[in-house]
């Protein structure tokens, strides 16, 4: 376990890691500034998200104290306070603002989930799988809770509670499949029968991704080649896989398909020469571009407060036939995190979107600022 498995877990970066300088966040008139009651504490909150996807962590820490001064009880603001006091290594007062934000919700799952961080920093094991079991109490859907109290079951040398909750952690998100085989915290497991078709699991997506030779797949996954080998011989026998061989000048040189059957129904992409997905660059701006044009719509829906726009705004981004497809390649995370919002206002409609308003829109805010740095990113490599 790394402590990038902050906010959602080992991911390179999370929502808010996004490089953003405060001449590119959202301009608010002079109108707003007298009408928006929280106008200062959302731009002291907005500024601190930017000091720390600059990995400025004091100056992070400064723009949250100056929004909870204004706002004591500013959720957001207390649990980025706490990961930023996390990250300077100052466990106590990062545990003082996650204890204020359970003041407030003693329900908070994130908050629990990220208590249960500095006690596996402090290699407390027992007081890590505590929180991390109210923080899956309070939130069963969140993958990266279950994937965090898997670890602490292995680092306990709980061998089945450990397998069982990293099953069920992947069963909500497969990429934790892949964090899982090069994550040293699960040592202890590694012989263990249901250990093994976790890598099975692996194997599986990486040849769905287009990796179909073992060498492709051992680069792609940091996977053992002896492993890899034997996890694509038990997909062989499956019936989930075939081998076949093709010749390349002198070698024989084999390689993994999906069965048809299967395929039809999880499909499949096709990599380049280098293993890259092709795909031209003009489209990916395009879907960036379009995919901010449906940020703005849905922010706008969420101001107005009319829970049946914003879930038709939403619906942007969940449909395959619209912008679904972009943003599970690009904003995975915040993907599912919109279909939960949609499915909560579908069903608690007026009084969920009260009570998360806020959320919704540093969801949103957060997207923008992925956009911005994405298109940063390929125009770099344009020129």
């Amino acid at each position: 376990m790394t402590m990038r498995k902050l906010f959602g877990g080992k991911k390179e970066e999370s929502g808010t890691g996004i490089k953003k300088i405060d001449s590119e966040l959202p301009k608010e008139s002079s109108d707003s500034k007298l009408t928006d009651a929280n106008y200062s504490r959302n731009k002291f909150y907005k500024k601190g998200i930017a000091m720390m996807a600059d990995e400025r962590m004091d100056d992070a820490a400064r723009a949250f104290e100056d929004a909870l001064r204004i706002d004591p009880g500013h959720v957001d603001s207390l649990l980025k306070l706490g990961y930023t006091r996390f990250h300077m290594n100052d466990l106590s007062s990062a545990m003082e603002a996650y204890n204020k934000v359970h003041e407030i919700d003693v329900t908070n799952a994130e908050s629990w989930n990220l208590k249960g961080l500095i006690f596996y920093r402090q290699k407390n094991y027992d007081k890590a799988l505590e929180c991390v079991e109210k923080a899956i109490d309070s939130n069963p859907t969140d993958g990266m809770s279950w994937y965090n109290r898997a670890c602490y079951h292995s680092l306990l040398n709980h061998i089945p509670e450990s397998i069982e909750a990293l099953k069920r952690s992947i069963e909500i998100d497969v990429k934790n499949a892949k964090k899982a085989v090069r994550d040293k915290d699960f040592e202890n497991i590694r012989t263990d029968e249901g250990y093994r078709r976790i890598v099975e699991v692996v194997v599986l997506e990486s040849v769905r991704q287009g990796y179909r030779k073992v060498g492709q797949i051992v680069w792609t996954t940091m996977v053992g080649k002896l492993e890899v080998e034997d996890a694509a011989r038990k997909l062989v026998e499956k019936g989930l896989l075939i081998k076949t061989e093709k010749t390349l000048g002198l070698q024989k040189v084999e390689e993994y398909e999906i069965v048809p059957e299967l395929a039809e129904k999880i499909g499949v992409e096709k990599k380049g020469f280098f293993g890259a997905a092709k795909k031209s660059q003009p489209i990916v701006i395009q879907n960036l571009k379009d995919i901010s044009e449906a940020v703005h719509g849905a922010k706008t829906a969420i101001e107005k407060g009319d829970v049946k726009e914003i879930i038709l705004s939403f619906d942007v981004f969940i449909e395959p036939s619209k912008k679904g497809g972009q943003m599970i390649e690009y904003f995975f995370e915040e993907h599912r995190d919109i279909r939960l919002f949609k499915i909560r206002l579908t069903d608690k409609g007026s009084e969920y979107l009260q009570d998360n308003k806020q959320k919704m829109i540093n969801l949103m805010d957060n997207i923008e600022m992925m956009i911005t740095k994405k298109l940063r990113s390929e125009a770099a490599q344009s020129s």
